[in-house]
């Protein structure tokens, strides 16, 4: 028996959700759910909707719907805890997307409620799916990299710019996710600082720019445009994230580097998102079958390697769709994207948030 789906939410990660929900066989779009009616006669267009595909520009239209019986959420973050509360609350399985709310506890009721109706709370922490990532986390288990030693990432773009959250919340979550899940670990630490940048400063000419309307709201509600984010975990590994939605320079770049080697995830590379470059730089008696370099006495170093990992092809949302119609079906938690994996994410971005306003002061999550 197919699963009936109302997915709220038509821009452009809610269109992904919905080609992925109608072309996998357990699954049924029964409704789209968007304010914007241009926007609903737009996915009409693409999917030929029957008439039983009921497209409503308000959530309560739906939900009473005959055969509903999971919601995916792809709205601004800051509607995410009513639409989610409400579609549990209702009784239905919930995909939201990440982040799973904008504060701590908000984020911490929603997983209290699926408990108590007992449905599945499912965040979409796309990254965590990705071939890459999978097989970038056999290979530090497996310690090709040798002994860890820091690590890096950008995530930056030009525009869009969100008005809901700031770079730091809308960008940083999957990152962190990415290094959680290679080091197996948690951050004890973490400092973060940001900027916003005035219009004027930005772009010359107004068309390029946001509107003043926009500029007065982010500079009102203090929301950074670039942010720098420094993680320490309990082994003492560091990773830099460097995250702007105002740079020319498009960049979805993870790199974790070991004293043997260095990983790199790079979803613009035009050759694979994941390469292992192997060779070492070490204090002499750190690591074996090097040789001792003449420039540095008490530094040995080997010749360098670089290896075009092939993956898996198959697209990290329809992975994500299909464990949550898994868990819907057997109404047992993903833990890769339960609710409560997402409260540490969002346990760590508070502390962030709160270092950004210290400052740059670093502060412990908690």
């Amino acid at each position: 028996m197919k699963i009936g789906i109302a997915v709220l939410g038509a821009g452009r990660w809610g269109v992904n959700l919905i080609r992925n929900f109608i072309e996998h066989p357990n699954s049924q779009v029964l409704a789209v759910v968007d304010p914007n009616r241009d926007s609903l006669m737009a996915v009409q267009k693409q999917f030929d909707f029957n008439e039983l595909v009921i497209l409503a520009t308000d959530w309560s239209q739906v939900q009473e719907l005959p055969g509903l019986d999971a919601v995916a959420i792809a709205t601004p973050a800051s509607t995410h805890y009513t639409l989610a509360a409400t579609a549990l609350q209702k009784g239905y399985h919930v995909l939201v997307e990440k982040p799973l709310a904008i504060n701590l506890s908000e984020a911490i009721k929603l997983c209290q409620l699926a408990e108590k109706q007992q449905r599945q709370l499912f965040v979409d922490h796309t990254y965590l799916f990705h071939p890459a990532v999978d097989r970038g986390q056999r290979i530090i288990q497996q310690h090709q990299l040798g002994k860890l030693r820091y690590g890096y990432a950008q995530r930056t773009h030009y525009e869009p710019v969100r008005h809901d959250v700031d770079a730091l919340w809308d960008l940083a979550i999957h990152d962190i996710a990415i290094f959680n899940t290679w080091l197996q670990q948690t951050p004890i630490q973490v400092r973060a600082t940001g900027t916003i940048f005035p219009k004027e400063e930005v772009r010359g000419k107004k068309e390029e720019g946001r509107s003043k309307t926009e500029e007065g709201i982010n500079q009102q509600k203090g929301l950074a445009d670039l942010v720098w984010v420094t993680l320490t975990y309990p082994d003492g590994f560091q990773a830099l994230i460097h995250l702007c939605w105002l740079n020319p320079d498009k960049q979805r770049r993870l790199t974790v580097v070991g004293s043997l080697g260095t990983l790199i995830f790079d979803e613009m590379s035009p050759e694979s998102p994941l390469i292992l470059q192997q060779g070492s730089s070490n204090r002499r008696g750190e690591e074996h079958n090097v040789c001792e370099s003449a420039i540095a006495p008490g530094l040995t170093t080997s010749i360098p390697s670089r290896e075009i990992l092939s993956l898996e092809q198959v697209e990290p949302l329809r992975r994500v769709c299909d464990r949550f119609l898994t868990s819907v079906q057997t109404n047992t938690p993903c833990p890769t994207s339960s609710g409560d994996a997402s409260v540490e994410l969002i346990r760590i971005l508070s502390a962030l948030s709160k270092s950004l306003e210290l400052g740059g002061q670093p502060v412990i999550p908690f």
